[in-house]
């Protein structure tokens, strides 16, 4: 199984939208062609970035399409599906056409907060129902309860197919128990933007990034200097976004980066309900950032 292609920066896309609301193929079609020139090392369909509450299965499944058709194949592409239901996400494995798909992604299970051994069964459920390699997604701010680093390393040994996480804990001292104990080829992810320099100088070997719709070539730069340990360029260069990445999640994701998004007239500045646009100030703090206080 080649784990390799899923070190460096992936990009959780989002979900373009007309102001009908429907679907924006054309703006997503765009901001593939954008991202994979920035440098990108991978694609994420479908994650929480991409709105996916409020998606229906049928536009999921033309969504993803599109993606890996917008694609053609120059990098690797993963697919989130995970859920509080263990055994709808099964079934949407097994229903979803998941071909030109690398790997999934699956969030730990939200609202119903189980304890580290639901997890851990809800995750080798998973495991056992696919062949293809899953990277699990830890976000507690999220989900209500953290997968705890023992639970993961459990998973690893134990799931041939469980490869990696997406660790969005934010808790270094977590990030710190996980990958001193992890198996070997396990790769962990980050899923901080804003902590990025500092998660790859402890051993994070990459990013599941939401910046990298917008400032894709210098998170995309500053993971591959941090990868090659020149961390005094990549901190010049991750310094230089920081301003902007926390301007992102100000008011919460995707609001931010849509609203960027808008600015580099990329995509229209429309979310579905209940999520809503960034406030006046916000956006006007954006536009300045944009505009090349970058």
């Amino acid at each position: 199984m080649a784990i390799q292609k899923f070190r460096g920066t992936g990009v959780a896309l989002i979900t373009p939208f007309q102001k009908n609301g429907k679907v924006d193929f054309p703006a997503l079609e765009n901001l593939v062609a954008h991202v994979i020139k920035g440098g990108v090392d991978f694609l994420v369909a479908l994650g929480t970035t991409a709105e996916t509450p409020t998606l229906s299965h049928a536009e999921k499944q033309e969504i993803l399409s599109a993606i890996i058709q917008y694609n053609g194949g120059k990098v690797p592409i993963v697919c989130g599906i995970g859920g509080n239901n263990t055994q709808e996400v099964i079934h949407q494995l097994k229903d979803m056409n998941l071909q030109g798909v690398d790997a999934i992604l699956s969030v730990a299970p939200y609202y119903n907060k189980p304890s580290q051994e639901g997890m851990y069964l809800h995750f080798k459920a998973i495991a056992a129902a696919t062949n293809k390699p899953i990277i699990l997604y830890n976000v507690p701010g999220r989900t209500g309860s953290s997968l705890l680093p023992a639970t993961v390393i459990r998973l690893a040994e134990e799931c041939s197919n469980i490869i990696a996480i997406k660790e969005a804990s934010g808790n270094m001292e977590q990030c710190l128990e996980l990958i001193s104990a992890k198996p070997e080829k396990f790769i962990v992810l980050s899923g901080d933007d804003n902590l990025i320099i500092a998660q790859m100088a402890i051993g994070m070997e990459g990013i599941i990034s939401v910046a990298a719709n917008c400032f894709t070539k210098e998170m995309s730069d500053a993971v591959n200097l941090a990868m090659v340990n020149k961390y005094d360029k990549a901190r010049k260069v991750h310094y230089k976004i920081l301003p902007g990445i926390n301007l992102l999640f100000a008011e919460g994701n995707p609001a931010g980066v849509k609203a960027t998004l808008r600015q580099m007239n990329l995509c229209e500045n429309i979310l579905r309900l209940p999520l809503v646009p960034v406030s006046e100030n916000t956006e006007k703090k954006i536009a300045a950032f944009v505009k090349g206080d970058k």
